[in-house]
């Protein structure tokens, strides 16, 4: 895998590469050979999957964005933005931030808002307290839920929240509750 270079600088995928021949090539034959290797950037993986991590024992206060994925298992208050990327809250992970993202699972706890454009999954240890924005939900059994859903149809996610035309369907009741 290639170093990232900073901007405005030569990419290695274009660089000339050196290749050297073997000392023992024989009489009459060069001993180093330089040749120009260029690699071309289409052969190469359009897009290198990225992801991120906050581990158990870190704290983070601020604000998130980016564009890779992001596992949480430490504390993080403030706001995280990863709109094209999914959010995991790991089973230690203690969040006090609204979330957006494409995907974003929990399976620990937080205290905020949640906006996918695509799903949200909260697993069996989860503990949400806040709103979820998305077109589609999962609830396993055992999480525990204390907020507003609101389910919006597929591509409606930013059309619809930014207009306040969105289609509804509000989940007064915690899960929590309706377990005990």
């Amino acid at each position: 895998m290639w170093p990232k270079v900073p901007e405005g600088k030569e990419s290695p995928q274009s660089s000339p590469v050196p290749v050297q021949a073997p000392m023992n090539a024989g009489v009459g034959s060069l001993a180093s050979v330089v040749a120009p290797v260029v690699m071309n950037p289409a052969s190469l993986p359009s897009q290198i999957p990225q992801s991120s991590a906050i581990s158990a024992g870190l704290r983070i206060r601020g604000e998130i964005t980016g564009h890779s994925d992001l596992l949480i298992d430490g504390q993080v208050q403030g706001s995280i933005r990863l709109a094209n990327s999914k959010v995991t809250v790991g089973p230690h992970g203690s969040v006090q931030a609204d979330i957006e993202a494409r995907e974003i699972v929990i399976e620990g706890k937080i205290r905020g808002n949640l906006n996918a454009s695509e799903n949200i999954r909260l697993g069996p240890k989860s503990d949400v307290q806040g709103s979820m924005l998305t077109p589609r939900v999962a609830i396993e059994d055992g999480a525990r839920l204390r907020g507003k859903v609101e389910m919006l149809r597929p591509g409606e996610a930013k059309r619809g929240a930014a207009a306040g035309q969105s289609k509804t369907s509000v989940i007064s009741t915690p899960i929590a509750a309706l377990k005990e």
